[in-house]
């Protein structure tokens, strides 16, 4: 159901508020910023945290909802509103206001008619009637009559699937010649919404969850014990990649059990002398080959049973697939297809990667290597001394976890940046590049510690404390992490919690420890004394 006091989708309030200002006239600037105001007041009336907006505005009123900065003009909402009432016609949109963060957000949705219309355009995969020769093909309107529940206006899309297909709608908004906002220059044929995302104008682009779907996959998922995974109503919900994951995790998991059971075995039984332990050593690692080939043989054939069944087995050859949206360059006419596309030299994309990528990945590793020098000194000084406690003799190890923990976080973002400044044309360049990248930075930063203990110092009781303390203080953090920062953040977009808040509360508790812990003067530590002396 709407939200209370949200007009009716079929209403002619609700129809008026998509269509205005669309269909109205030019009118001066300041008139428009008064009438924008009064508009966007009028629907503050209903308006409800980011939270709240998840909750209860259900998919078919919105599937992808569109936040801007607090400080973002009407001028800016109503060049992005007409432009995208423009160039995608399809979309419906509404505009919504957050009460404590003066937070606008544009809510967007569109009707089946569009999105079959764009599922043919895209080419989505679906199943075919079982008369029609059954699997599963692209989507086209001419012959939408093959295709399962086409005729259920309300179950032939998936929720992920709507949202992919506005999402990719949204992505291609392309940008005229001589187009501009505020001091934003677009290039002809330049996306739109990913450029004011990189600028910072949009805060974020994000599909809305349907909590009915949510709340059986919690039952079915979540909560339930030693039952299969609910595979197809995760691909359905979140997406192929996603579910693919989680088989892959699945299947990997109770592989595990073979080692496990047979290792535990072979630990059981295996005498204290040194022979019958490295007869068992020289077993298990023969064991472990044979698993790990039978493992990756039987998953090949689980994963492309998986992709069959999702739609994902035949994909797109690199010739037909279509370059990111945030892909930059000047237009050429193809010297293949001869027709009109956006070129990057390679040459600025091999000469950014030497003159920039490569120095940035080396001061990282540099930096990381110096900070493990550092707390190994630190490491050798606290042991030298012999009355610490024990306890404090692991700090420089809790140290180096947490400093690793933190670089991961730096490094992750040191990754994405350098990868788009590289500037790949297709997806799958860019997301190979980025596993690299992210791969180099995380195994230097976790692993280069241990590898140097183990293989340069060569101290197997200090390697086994170091991998204990790197272990439990990352585990610790991240559990930390999940938990606590959730519930912080829905704490601010509610406004419960701000930094005026936190700062009054710091002062408050400031002010009564320096009541508390203030050493009175002798003056009137005196006063005190006279007038305690009668009562004795």
């Amino acid at each position: 159901m709407p939200e209370p006091g949200a007009p009716a989708p079929g209403s002619q309030e609700g129809e008026r508020q998509r269509r205005a200002p669309a269909d109205a006239e030019p009118a001066p600037a300041g008139v428009l910023d008064k009438l924008f105001g009064r508009r966007l007041l009028q629907a503050g009336r209903y308006i409800m945290s980011h939270k709240s907006w998840m909750k209860t505005v259900p998919t078919e009123n919105c599937d992808v909802l569109m936040t801007f900065a607090d400080t973002t003009d009407d001028h800016t909402l109503l060049w992005l509103l007409n432009h995208i009432r423009l160039g995608i016609p399809e979309l419906i949109i509404q505009i919504r206001h957050h009460r404590h963060t003066k937070v606008y957000a544009f809510f967007v949705t569109a009707t089946y008619e569009s999105l079959l219309r764009g599922a043919d355009e895209i080419g989505l995969r679906k199943p075919v009637k079982a008369e029609f020769g059954g699997g599963t093909r692209s989507f086209s309107c001419e012959e939408d009559y093959i295709y399962e529940n086409i005729e259920n206006e309300l179950f032939f899309f998936s929720s992920q699937e709507r949202q992919n297909i506005i999402r990719y709608w949204l992505e291609n908004l392309r940008a005229k010649h001589g187009e501009s906002l505020h001091n934003i220059q677009f290039l002809e044929g330049q996306p739109v919404i990913p450029e004011l995302v990189a600028r910072g104008v949009i805060q974020q682009v994000f599909p809305v969850h349907e909590q009915r779907i949510l709340n059986r996959l919690m039952k079915s998922w979540v909560q339930a014990i030693c039952e299969a995974q609910p595979l197809d109503e995760i691909c359905d919900y979140f997406g192929v990649k996603i579910a693919m994951y989680f088989a892959w995790l699945g299947f990997y998991t109770s592989a595990m059990v073979y080692p496990a059971v047979f290792g535990s075995i072979l630990y059981t039984f295996t005498e204290n002398d040194q022979t019958s332990r490295d007869i068992c050593c020289v077993v298990f690692a023969i064991f472990n080959v044979i698993w790990a080939t039978l493992f990756l043989e039987e998953w090949k054939q689980r994963g492309a049973e998986f992709a069959y069944k999702w739609g994902t087995l035949d994909t797109p050859a690199e010739s037909i697939e279509e370059p990111r949206p945030q892909f930059r360059g000047i237009k050429r006419v193809s010297p293949v297809t001869n027709v009109e596309e956006f070129y990057y030299p390679p040459w600025k994309r091999l000469l950014f990667q030497c003159l920039v990528s490569l120095p940035v990945c080396l001061i990282c590793l540099s930096f990381v290597f110096l900070v493990m020098l550092g707390c190994f000194e630190l490491q050798e000084f606290v042991l030298s001394i012999k009355e610490l406690p024990r306890l404090i003799r692991f700090l420089p190890k809790i140290a180096l976890a947490l400093i690793v923990t933190a670089c991961d976080d730096v490094y992750r973002k040191i990754a994405y940046w350098l990868n788009d400044m590289e500037n790949y044309r297709l997806q799958s360049a860019y997301e190979k590049h980025l596993i690299i990248k992210m791969v180099l930075f995380q195994f230097v930063n976790s692993y280069l510690s241990l590898f140097y203990i183990g293989f340069y110092l060569k101290d197997m009781e200090r390697l086994k404390e170091m991998l204990a303390t790197l272990l439990i203080t990352r585990q610790f953090l991240q559990n930390v992490k999940e938990v606590s920062q959730p519930h912080l953040y829905r704490k601010i977009q509610r406004g419960d919690l701000s930094l005026q808040n936190l700062r009054d509360v710091s002062h408050t508790v400031f002010r009564l420890l320096a009541q508390r812990y203030t050493v009175p003067r002798p003056a009137e530590q005196e006063a005190e004394g006279a007038g305690e002396g009668p009562q004795r």
